[in-house]
């Protein structure tokens, strides 16, 4: 990694095959070039009948696992974690992790299952792997994300988001600042651990919204590449509102916002939206 001034990016769209609605602009986004990461919710009963079409964009974009441990249901039994076959929220997740060898035996079979029906129904290993509300970095399953990587890939194949970033970046983007330093403390360790086990990650990370819809999302996206990282990640949360959304998810009103703007999205002059490969090829040359 050299210290030369950043040259791109990578922007990534979260929770493919949650709702159809969804999955559609993430596959419509896909198709116009506009992301060059996705990540697919494998847990979801729209997965196995989409998966093809994600797939099939492997040859513009990162496709990846966004491992689900806080919405809807496991893909098998989670006595511990989910006794009502529903999973817990982000803060009864953490406790379960934290406290039971139970609990974290449960959640480790899950992560090994999600990336079983990502290999099934996809044909191909994920390009990468990041967590739903960031479960992937919480005491108690970021270690269950690293063995899993590590036992099922080869050395360098498969990235892990590190939703860290600099503090003094946080503040110069101005977006959901207090939101953003809670993740990136909550991440502390996780690039470190990943690295000495051969798992590539990001470095720069940006995306964290409000999800107010009173707020302008092309204008956050633009702040999002403000002191971009080495290998800087935007996440993004676009979608096409149904019932079944609303049902479901908090993020409803700003997703066809976000689809919106990222339809309309240039990058600034002297940034490329780029895959991690091709990213990290750039830094090396």
């Amino acid at each position: 990694m050299t210290d030369a001034k950043p040259t791109g990016f990578i922007l990534c769209a979260d929770d493919f095959a949650l709702t159809d609605g969804v999955s559609r602009s993430i596959l419509a986004l896909l198709e116009e070039g506009r992301l060059s990461a996705a990540g697919a919710m494998t847990n979801r009963p729209h997965w196995p009948r989409l998966a093809q079409s994600f797939a099939a964009q492997g040859g513009r974009a990162d496709l990846g696992l966004h491992l689900n441990l806080t919405c809807a249901a496991p893909l098998s039994s989670m006595p511990r974690v989910a006794p009502r076959g529903v999973l817990p929220s982000l803060p009864l997740l953490a406790r379960a992790a934290a406290a039971s060898r139970a609990a974290r035996r449960e959640i480790a079979a899950e992560i090994a299952r999600q990336l079983d029906a990502f290999e099934d129904a996809a044909g191909r290993a994920p390009d990468f792997l990041d967590g739903h509300q960031h479960a992937h970095v919480l005491p108690g399953v970021r270690r269950a994300v690293l063995d899993a990587l590590q036992r099922r890939y080869p050395a360098g194949s498969v990235y892990l988001r590190d939703p860290a970033d600099r503090l003094s970046a946080i503040r110069a983007r101005g977006v959901a600042t207090g939101k953003a330093m809670v993740i990136a403390t909550l991440s502390r360790g996780l690039a470190q651990a990943a690295r000495r086990r051969g798992i590539p990650v990001n470095h720069g990370f940006s995306g964290v919204a409000s999800f107010d819809p009173a707020a302008d999302f092309a204008q956050d996206l633009a702040r999002f590449l403000i002191r971009p990282g080495p290998l800087h990640l935007v996440m993004c949360h676009p979608g096409f509102v149904d019932d079944e959304l609303r049902g479901l998810d908090p993020v409803v009103e700003t997703r066809p916002l976000e689809h919106r703007a990222l339809l309309a999205f240039e990058p600034p002059p002297g940034l490329k939206m780029l895959r991690f490969g091709a990213l990290a090829a750039a830094n090396r040359a």
